[in-house]
């Protein structure tokens, strides 16, 4: 049986999975995830002599769910990682981990706050710097435009992506988990869709499921979805404007902790619009970057498709800090 540890984190509370004795980890999930997606983590870095934390981040399980949009944006959901870290450690910088949003909710966290954060690892999702316009005009630019569509502007009308998703959770989560991990073929995640389709449409629903989700997984993420409905987690997608204000007070700055970096090669999200490669931009924002790794094959799910490899990099980061 799980125990879970509410953790008041100054503007709400905050649940966790934490285990271990040590210098605090805190891990933060991305979407549509959990707690639950460092699982294979959880044991390894307490093993570790750590104190690892996995949190639910607002919005999710058994977090606390304000309504408003702007109550996900980066800002406040860095402010939750301040307050964890001086809860459970008061006057002790943690470590950041995190994997999809959660990757760049631990950049910026450890960015905006080096004073409260001492190193950051983050799966997926690499950091390029500040941008010189919000993530929202790009892709508007990219897709919304001409006419074609893409996964955050569907998700930016409140209610829309909602609707479609807590239709039937576990539907929903076996096709977004499949289209775009490294079992999936070429093309799963359609790229010829337009601003009238919906997010599922073109996905499709495998049988079976790679044997990284197990059904069990599978039912817990369900279950989790099912009590909490998706609008806070997609909330996170409707503050890129916002995020980019807030972000401005800090775009000549570097993050200058010890960090970490593991992809995958078929990860649609390592480099999401092509350009440049993204591990040598990277390397210019963050220069001690200590780890940098892609992994062959892998897929969005990173700490979940491939444990071990991730583990087997993450833990001797951990232990030289």
């Amino acid at each position: 049986m799980t125990e879970f540890t509410m953790i008041d984190a100054g503007e709400l509370k905050i649940r966790a999975v934490i285990q271990g004795q040590g210098p605090l980890v805190i891990m933060v999930h991305g979407f549509p995830e959990s707690w639950y997606s460092w699982r294979h983590q959880i044991g390894p870095v307490a093993e570790a002599g750590f104190t690892a934390c996995a949190i639910d981040v607002r919005g999710y399980g058994g977090s606390d769910k304000p309504h408003p949009v702007e109550a996900y944006s980066l800002a406040h959901i860095a402010n939750d990682l301040v307050g964890i870290a001086d809860a459970l450690q008061p006057g002790r910088p943690a470590i950041l981990l995190g994997h999809d949003w959660g990757a760049p909710i631990v950049w910026n966290s450890a960015l905006t706050r080096p004073d409260k954060f001492r190193a950051v690892g983050a799966l997926s999702v690499p950091h390029m710097g500040i941008g010189s316009r919000s993530f929202r005009e790009i892709f508007d630019a990219l897709f919304t435009e001409k006419g074609r569509f893409f996964y955050q502007a569907y998700f930016q009308k409140e209610g829309v992506a909602e609707a479609e998703a807590e239709a039937d959770p576990r539907d929903f989560l076996r096709k977004f988990y499949y289209a775009i991990s490294g079992d999936a073929p070429e093309g799963s995640w359609p790229h010829n869709k337009t601003t009238e389709d919906k997010l599922l449409d073109g996905l499709v629903d495998p049988d079976p499921f790679p044997a990284w989700l197990t059904d069990a997984d599978l039912d817990y993420y369900v279950g989790e979805f099912t009590r909490s409905g998706f609008r806070g987690p997609i909330n996170r997608y409707r503050n890129h404007d916002r995020d980019f204000e807030w972000q401005q007070a800090f775009k000549d700055r570097k993050i200058e902790q010890p960090a970490l970096f593991i992809s995958g090669t078929r990860d649609l999200a390592f480099n999401m619009l092509g350009g440049p490669d993204p591990i040598a931009v990277m390397r210019t924002q963050v220069p001690n970057l200590q780890v940098a790794e892609v992994l062959e094959g892998c897929g969005h799910w990173t700490q979940q498709e491939r444990p071990a490899e991730v583990n087997a990099l993450l833990i001797p980061w951990l232990k030289a800090l």
